[in-house]
């Protein structure tokens, strides 16, 4: 998303020089939601982005790895040799995290690409007893194409509660419930020891059939490539991106779930591994490239998930919040949480209430102070709470 993106924003910015798209995988690029839902369902033939490269008078080298940077020469090293650059955007995105002990045994699963996607549709098709092991966003979105597709499923999470790396237990601890309700278990606070092939063992001793294991205990930076570049990186191995996402080398840019930015919104640098921001830091880089004064990147953040029935969206970041309103009923088809900071709304988790996500992502975005009392009361429209 992030590298077509940037070259479509490099043209309609008024780029008119060589634009050159270099990607790992040999498929068309393509949209990466879809591959945890009708994809992996089968309901849907592709996930390709509807762009005309040609049109658009983009180079497209694909199934090409890229292995380092040597700024001082202006090259990136490839398998296929070296390639030249005048200004070098970083999308590599990120890689999902393997759990430790389980590579190359028979029937263990990510879900990142089309090809891990690909793999994992015959497992749904036989309908094998499934492991997903992680109850984050991915492991929560596979569960539900597994239970939709008539597969058992057990759900290990190592945390009390699902969600618990993105949202804290007032928001998350509702959800578990809907495991239940779909037919999946749920195991939290479980440990793996170790993966054999047909079975995950944890650490208490619990041996869980397997047919099929899915891994889903997050994703980190695929920066390892710019070791040496010059390039900096943060702890996480984020490229540390400045808030117009320039890195430390000159000419040199990030975008996408590899980079993090600073913020001035929240104070805090963030590393927003979400289908939006890739959408939207583009255009920031794309306007520098092309010579425009661009405003600083400092978007509020944006996700979505579709899980057990449920529309899942948040907007913003909770972390520097004061206060938290619950709005309406967890056990509703529909309910929300707003966090507050000095009386502004900074973020804002929504179940079934599209409405709520749109007006709320307005009003972090405005900073204009509420009324907790209207927050709370889920018959009021958001954009109402405004104080006068």
């Amino acid at each position: 998303m992030a590298g077509v993106q940037t070259a479509v924003a490099l043209r309609d910015q008024g780029h008119t020089g060589p634009v050159v798209l270099i990607g790992a995988e040999p498929h068309q690029p393509y949209d990466r939601p879809p591959l945890s839902k009708a994809l992996l369902l089968g309901t849907a033939e592709g996930s390709a982005f509807e762009v005309d490269f040609e049109a658009l008078d983009v180079e497209l080298r694909l199934g090409v790895e890229v292995s380092g940077l040597r700024p001082a020469d202006r090259e990136l090293d490839t398998e296929a040799g070296p390639v030249p650059y005048d200004v070098l955007v970083i999308a590599t995105g990120a890689v999902p995290v393997t759990l430790p002990g389980s590579e190359g045994v028979a029937g263990v699963h990510l879900l990142r690409t089309l090809d891990d996607a690909e793999r994992l549709r015959p497992v749904l098709a036989d309908q094998h007893d499934v492991v997903v092991v992680g109850a984050g966003w991915i492991g929560a979105e596979f569960a539900t194409a597994a239970r939709g597709a008539g597969c058992a499923v057990t759900v290990v999470e190592a945390a009390d509660r699902p969600l618990a790396g993105a949202l804290p237990a007032e928001a998350a601890e509702p959800m578990a419930e809907w495991y239940e309700e779909s037919g999946a278990q749920l195991l939290t606070g479980a440990r793996v020891d170790r993966v054999e092939p047909g079975q995950v063992v944890l650490e208490d001793g619990r041996v869980l059939p397997a047919g099929a294991v899915v891994v889903g205990i997050g994703a980190r930076p695929a920066t390892g490539w710019l070791a040496g570049s010059g390039v900096d990186l943060g702890p996480d191995g984020a490229v540390l991106a400045d808030d117009h996402l320039r890195t430390s080398v000159p000419d040199v840019y990030a975008v996408g779930d590899c980079a993090s930015f600073p913020s001035a919104r929240y104070g805090t640098r963030l590393l927003v591994h979400h289908w939006d921001n890739a959408l939207q830091g583009p255009r920031t880089v794309a306007a520098a490239v092309a010579g425009a004064q661009p405003r600083p990147y400092d978007p509020v953040p944006y996700f979505w998930s579709e899980q057990f029935g449920r529309f899942v969206q948040y907007a913003g970041h909770h972390a520097s919040a004061d206060t938290t309103i619950h709005r309406g009923d967890p056990a509703d088809a529909g309910w929300a949480v707003a966090w507050l900071r000095d009386g502004a709304l900074v973020a804002l988790l929504a179940v079934g209430r599209p409405r709520d996500l749109a007006q709320g992502r307005r009003l972090i975005e405005s900073g204009e102070p509420l009324d907790p009392a209207l927050v709370a009361d889920a018959s009021v429209p958001l954009k109402s709470a405004v104080l006068t």
